[in-house]
């Protein structure tokens, strides 16, 4: 039996473990940080699958690790398990339907990001035991991606060290290796302090910190156009000093994310942000203190990496959809609005050809595999604290389509279809590749060391956390 027989074989003889597993932690719908019954449950199926379980890795109560095996290469598989706020949809359905109004869920589909991954670190487990081939398997719960950069603090803390390569995934609308460059950013927090009086009264003895918040918004509009385009400014109020407009606001904070390529170019940024703080200060009379809440680096895929798993890609294909998974899927591309509708007809033409275009919309699923090309990386604006990972050892994410094309992403239509057939399947896919990934690169030592070395070009073996000298976690 070849590696991807097997490979198959092992992931389908548990694939109900884990679609249970999967189900299980959509339904728990915890927060990054949060998380304690989601990470609790994945650490016991694994010690269950016989991995040696260390619990609150760099501090964080619910970040573990999974280790079986002995002897190198030491592979690292990442998992994830956090959802987002107001983001609760009953399973399957395709009108909006929250199961708790106003409560979390999987509108990213990471319950299917940790088990999926899981399953493929149980099934290349066995496999290595049934081939008696020597290696270190470390399965790694990394919580809290979503704007909170987990993984960021568990790499300052050395937490990935000593690990050969990384595979993870993505539940997506497309079956591809991600050619893809994903932006850095930093979450910075800006806190106003002024002197409260009556608005009406005596408002000249006042000194409004929501004034400054206010004047600070005008600066950052008006930095925007001279940045460089790639880089994006965005900003929300976390604190407008209370309610009532006739009292001068004493207090008032509000939080900046900057994104940009490179973090670096984060950096430049964030120094003209600090200003315009300053200066919005200086303007109203008030004091300011700033401080980074989380960040993330860039990702950049390692080609040796992506190229083996894009072979493996190949090998085992894409989900297979049956007919109900289309008509689910057709029933939730209904419901998108009419910008996403326009964006789904465009990816159709795009990805299949406009004389595609009439079936494609009746069968929103997708049905190809999108070939990995290091030549053509493109340049993505979202973030993904994997890119800290990367800076530790050569790493790539993989997606596999676990919803109809274009559903939009941190949404109830995703949350939907992260535990439907849809997922499910998509699901067990990505097991089978990061399995069969992981086999293909141990069975051929030199991809490891080209993956290393193109890792050491990339960054010479030097990692800047954008999260250096962070004392507390952060908070949605």
């Amino acid at each position: 039996m070849d590696p991807k027989q097997k490979i198959e074989q092992l992931v389908e003889q548990k694939k109900d473990k884990f679609i249970s597993l999967s189900q299980t932690i959509w339904e728990l719908a915890e927060l990054g940080y949060e998380e304690y019954q989601s990470s609790e449950i994945l650490c016991k199926a694994l010690e269950e699958e016989g991995f040696a379980i260390t619990k609150k890795l760099a501090g964080i109560p619910t970040a573990f690790k999974g280790v079986w095996g002995s002897g190198n290469p030491v592979i690292g598989i990442l998992g994830e398990y956090d959802a987002l706020p107001g983001l609760s949809q009953k399973a399957g359905c395709p009108v909006k339907t929250p199961l708790h109004e106003g409560g979390a869920g999987h509108g990213c589909g990471h319950n299917l990001l940790g088990t999926g991954a899981m399953a493929g670190a149980v099934a290349l487990k066995e496999y290595l035991e049934s081939t008696k081939q020597a290696g270190t398997i470390i399965y790694f719960g990394t919580p809290a991606e979503e704007n909170l950069s987990g993984k960021a603090f568990m790499a300052r803390d050395g937490v990935f060290d000593g690990v050969d390569f990384f595979y993870t995934w993505h539940p997506s609308s497309f079956n591809r290796i991600g050619a893809v460059h994903m932006n850095a950013n930093i979450s910075r927090i800006y806190e106003f302090k002024g002197i409260t009086a009556h608005a009406g009264g005596a408002p000249h003895l006042g000194r409004s910190a929501l004034d400054s918040c206010e004047l600070m918004g005008v600066g950052a509009n008006y930095l925007r156009e001279h940045i460089i385009m790639e880089a994006r400014i965005h900003y929300a109020y976390l604190d407008v000093g209370g309610r009532a407009p006739n009292v001068v606001q004493d207090h008032a904070a509000v939080r900046y994310v900057i994104r940009a390529p490179y973090l670096r170019q984060v950096k430049d940024i964030i120094k003209r942000v600090d200003q315009i703080a300053e200066g919005a200060a200086l303007m109203s009379g008030t004091t300011v203190t700033y401080h980074t809440e989380s960040g993330y680096s860039e990702y950049i895929p390692n080609n040796v990496l992506a190229e083996t798993a894009d072979k493996a890609l190949h090998e085992i294909g894409g989900p297979l959809w049956d007919e109900q998974d289309f008509a689910l899927a057709k029933d939730f591309t209904d419901a998108f609005n009419d910008q996403s509708k326009e964006k789904e007809r465009e990816t159709i033409i795009q990805r299949y050809g406009r004389d595609k275009l009439a079936e494609k919309l009746q069968n929103p699923l997708d049905t190809q595999i999108e070939k990995y090309d290091k030549n053509h990386i493109i340049m993505e604006f979202g973030s993904t604290d994997a890119g800290d990972v990367g800076y530790i050892a050569p790493t790539v994410h993989l997606n596999i389509a676990t919803e109809a094309l274009e559903t939009p992403g941190h949404s109830w239509l995703k949350a939907g279809q992260a535990n439907s057939s849809i997922g499910l399947k998509g699901m067990v896919t990505a097991a089978k590749v990061i399995a069969l990934s992981c086999v293909k690169m141990i069975e051929d030592p030199d991809k490891i060391k080209q993956a290393k070395e193109e890792f050491m070009q990339k960054n010479n073996g030097i990692y800047d956390c954008p999260v250096a000298g962070v004392t507390e976690l952060p908070k949605l």
